[in-house]
């Protein structure tokens, strides 16, 4: 169990390191930054002056389609992605980049988020746009789709498909599997083989039922688990009440090295803010325009919004509530040699809650972990069905999916984190290039949008009302239910 990091070779460890280097340089964070600020102020700041349309927008009904039934609903949609969105990042990913980075990492967290929200709300419109219909009666999408139809650039939408199939169906879900094991493993001395063959065979049951089991599971699991979560939270901050604004003035201070509580000073707060930040909410990232595409709605717009909206739900809520957690935590540390992940968050809740903090972080983790392993999967499903649909080809990708649930779960390596960076950084930059290239086909249908609600109408979709003309559509004919 231990030794497996041995079987990994030494040149792939070596690229992994390089990759990291080159990868999270200022290049990468500056592109983020930059493409961020760009969609925000050519949108007029979307994601905050559309703010109560976006709440509104996730309790639509969803479209009937052209064959009479019902497509996932944008709540659906929203699930799944959060879902994947909310796992052991906003647990494990937070407390480590506080103890690297600072207070202060919380705050470049939060303003990753914030402008992050105007990328997302791009890419998934994007992806709304240039969906297609899938052989189970819905629709499919994604950048892969977007860069081919959109861009005309299948050779690009070929290494993006095989860049998130890898990131978020191996890679990603292999460590949530890892850290449900760990947990259970320490709280009830649960052997990690059972775990990994229990949650295998759940994730089999699962992925082999279609979206529509994963976007069900989705839908109950992931609203529940983020109150109870947030609820906790409140908890510590009615008992911990006048820490609050000193807490809140360090996190500020920190930041902009105002307050020096880490040798890696303002850089290290950044690039673990942002980093880290990315890794939790993927704002830009290209993962949850595959879950955007699915929903049925009359408008592209409308996903966009509901996924904006989902940046702020993991960053301002779930992050933020494990940030408020480890901060009030008086034995926090800082620096490499410090304790890191979860082992930092669990700490925390025993001070705040006492024995129940373990037990309750326990089942945090197992469900936060869980709903992100089987939203991981859609996201590779798309993708796999984009390079090759071919039922012989998804089931054999379903099996690897399961046996790297249980992989994860009985296996330990420091290298996954790594890669999982890496590949999570060739992604962004993919994308964002892509949906820069693409701004403004997805100002043209805002325009659109904009125009209808002005008159009084409900916003219906019709490619040929826009001021630019489009190519690579298939969907958009389909007669729908107003």
């Amino acid at each position: 169990m231990n030794n497996f990091d041995s079987l990994i070779p030494d040149w792939f460890k070596s690229f992994i390191e390089v990759g990291n280097d080159l990868i999270w340089s200022q290049y990468l964070i500056g592109l983020l930054l930059t493409a961020g600020i760009f969609f925000t102020i050519s949108s007029k700041f979307v994601q905050l002056r559309w703010l109560p349309e976006m709440i509104r927008a996730v309790f639509e009904k969803p479209e009937t389609l052209e064959d009479g039934k019902k497509g996932i609903s944008p709540f659906q949609a929203f699930a799944i992605s959060a879902g994947s969105r909310v796992g052991t990042g906003n647990i494990a990913g937070v407390a480590t980049a506080i103890v690297l980075g600072g207070p202060g990492a919380v705050f470049w967290m939060w303003l990753i988020a914030l402008i992050g929200a105007a990328s997302a709300f791009i890419e998934s419109t994007l992806a709304q746009v240039y969906k297609v219909p899938d052989k189970e009666g819905g629709f499919r999408g994604g950048p892969a789709y977007y860069i081919t139809k959109g861009l005309n650039q299948k050779w690009l939408g070929i290494v993006f498909a095989i860049l998130i199939t890898v990131t978020f169906a191996f890679v990603f879900n292999t460590v949530q599997s890892n850290t449900i094991a760990e947990s259970l493993k320490t709280q009830y001395n649960i052997s990690p083989s059972v775990t990994g063959i229990i949650l295998a065979a759940l994730t089999a049951i699962i992925i082999f039922g279609g979206v529509r089991s994963i976007a069900k599971l989705s839908s109950y699991i992931v609203p529940v688990m983020a109150l109870i979560y947030i609820g906790v939270v409140l908890v510590v901050l009615v008992i911990n009440y006048d820490q609050i604004i000193p807490m809140l003035g360090t996190i500020v201070k920190s930041a902009f090295g105002l307050e020096q509580v880490t040798g890696g000073a303002v850089g290290a707060a950044i690039l673990q803010g942002i980093k880290r930040g990315l890794f939790s909410n993927e704002a830009g990232m290209g993962s949850a325009p595959n879950a955007a595409a699915t929903a049925a709605v009359a408008h592209p717009i409308k996903q966009g919004l509901i996924q904006s909206l989902g940046v702020f739900f993991d960053t301002m809520l779930v992050c933020t509530s494990t940030a408020i957690m480890i901060l009030l935590y008086s034995g926090l540390k800082f620096g490499e040699d410090a304790p890191q992940g979860v082992a930092v968050t669990q700490s925390a809740l025993n001070e705040h809650l006492g024995n129940a903090g373990g037990i309750f972080l326990t089942i945090a983790i197992t469900l936060f972990a869980f709903s992100s392993l089987v939203g991981n999967y859609y996201y590779g499903q798309s993708n796999i069905e984009y390079l090759y649909n071919n039922k012989v080809v998804l089931f054999i990708f379903r099996c690897v999916v399961v046996f790297l649930v249980f992989a994860g779960a009985v296996v330990k390596t420091e290298t996954v984190w790594s890669t999982a960076d890496v590949f999570m950084g060739l992604m962004a930059i993919v994308n964002i290039i892509s949906i820069i290239g693409l701004s403004n086909v997805a100002f043209a249908v805002m325009k659109d949008y904009q125009r209808q609600r002005k008159e009084g109408k409900k916003p219906v979709f019709r490619p040929e009302n826009l001021e630019i003309n489009l190519f690579g559509i298939e969907c958009w004919g389909m007669k729908k239910n107003k």
